[in-house]
């Protein structure tokens, strides 16, 4: 089990797509500080049908979408 898998569940619950996310939101939904640990955890996203795209550490986003689509 994954500190980022409440994360993983919403994004795949709640996303159609794709869906770009605060820095903010994702320490909200996820329960916990986002940390240089997303960096090897984001590739557990795949198991949900999402992956991790771009993350701006300027905008302080991430974009996330569906299987290889982005």
């Amino acid at each position: 089990m994954s500190k980022y898998d409440p994360l993983w569940e919403w994004i795949a619950q709640n996303c159609d797509d794709s869906v770009k996310l605060s820095f903010e939101e994702i320490e909200k939904i996820a329960g916990v500080p986002l940390d240089h640990s997303f960096l090897n955890a984001k590739k557990e996203l795949k198991e949900y049908g999402f992956c991790v795209g771009k993350i701006s550490m300027k905008e302080k986003t991430v974009f996330f979408g569906k299987g290889n689509s982005i």
